[in-house]
């Protein structure tokens, strides 16, 4: 079987949608799948990221004088109108019709798509905001309280919709410590160890921000993007201080695991956190990610920050709440969500 991604990353939309493409791809090549991404090479891609987990990638140019066709509220992000990359990508397909052709981009809607199902049997869709029209045979968006509705008359009527956390896409470190992650969390007294994860890019800065409000009673990872473009001036800052920093993790289960409490952005790093029962305040770094935050804190899995040093006190103040905020978002992903998507794929 053959599967194409056509996934970008940059600066402004972040790291998430390679990062999640890249779990299913992995899922993917252990069931013997062959599998190539499409990715143009935006300022802050991660075209090294997928060659270096042994996937070949197809780079389409960022052109000179871009186009954009400003039908979509992301459209600019595309770098290119519909029509331009979906010729770029054909080409690219070299008129071998493909099993599957796998697309997360939110400038990509049923124009790209029409003009690819021709050369691939099927075609997926992974999605977050359910704003435009879709021709897909398989649709799915992993985020909390996505109902159906949310995509009536936007995709076929044959089009299956997977919707949910359930359908969350993990990489399986995060179910193989979940276990041991929730144990771990029963047992523990009180907040010591403190991770501060913005995503991949962090533009604005928020982490250096965070630091500069955290006393030295905790013990602090810092995460980094390695597209980030900040990472030298913090890498600088935290000297002399009880701060370790971390660019380009690729253990991020294990340093969840080792904290006890985190300080991050509401993006697809929320599911990761939930497997393993890990509080969070959180920072709404984008639009995007505005519904996936306040769905969690309605239920109680997290705290969006109003103000970081009052809503930090009041959670080391009451340790009720911090338990009752890793209880909660345990509930909400398993980790296994990659193996289900797998299964409708195949």
């Amino acid at each position: 079987m053959r599967v194409v991604f056509r996934v970008d990353a940059s600066l402004q939309m972040g790291t998430g949608h390679v990062m999640r493409c890249l779990t299913l791809a992995q899922v993917l090549k252990e069931n013997d799948t062959n599998v190539e991404f499409i990715c143009r090479k935006h300022q802050g891609n991660l075209i090294d990221k997928i060659y270096s987990n042994g996937f070949n990638a197809h780079e389409l140019e960022v052109l000179e004088e871009i186009e954009v066709d400003n039908k979509l509220t992301h459209s600019h992000w595309l770098g290119a109108t519909q029509q331009q990359d979906a010729s770029e990508c054909i080409k690219v397909l070299d008129l071998e019709k493909v099993d599957w052709i796998i697309v997360d981009h939110y400038a990509l809607d049923e124009d790209w798509q029409r003009k690819l199902k021709p050369y691939c049997k099927k075609l997926m869709v992974i999605d977050d905001l359910a704003d435009r029209q879709f021709d897909c045979d398989i649709l799915l968006n992993q985020n909390l309280g996505t109902k159906k509705q949310d995509y009536q008359n936007k995709v076929p009527k044959k089009c299956q919709l997977l919707l949910g956390c359930d359908y969350t896409l993990l990489r399986s470190e995060f179910s193989q410590l979940r276990k041991k992650s929730l144990e771990k969390r029963k047992i523990t007294k009180g907040i010591k160890n403190i991770l501060i994860s913005i995503g991949g890019s962090d533009v604005d800065n928020i982490t250096y921000d965070i630091l500069q409000q955290l006393d030295g009673r905790f013990n602090i990872v810092a995460v980094l993007g390695k597209v980030s473009p900040h990472n030298k001036m913090i890498e600088s800052y935290v000297k002399g201080k009880n701060v370790k920093v971390v660019v380009d993790a690729d253990n991020m289960a294990e340093l969840m695991f080792d904290a006890d409490f985190t300080i991050g952005a509401g993006g697809s790093t929320s599911w990761e956190r939930c497997c393993l029962g890990l509080p969070a305040l959180l920072y709404i770094t984008a639009e995007n990610q505005r519904m996936i935050a306040e769905n969690l804190e309605k239920i109680g899995a997290v705290k969006i920050i109003k103000n970081l040093e009052k809503d930090l006190q009041a959670m080391n103040n009451d340790f009720y709440l911090w338990k009752s905020m890793s209880e909660e978002s345990s509930k909400i992903c398993d980790g296994l969500g990659a193996s289900r998507v797998l299964e409708c794929l195949l």
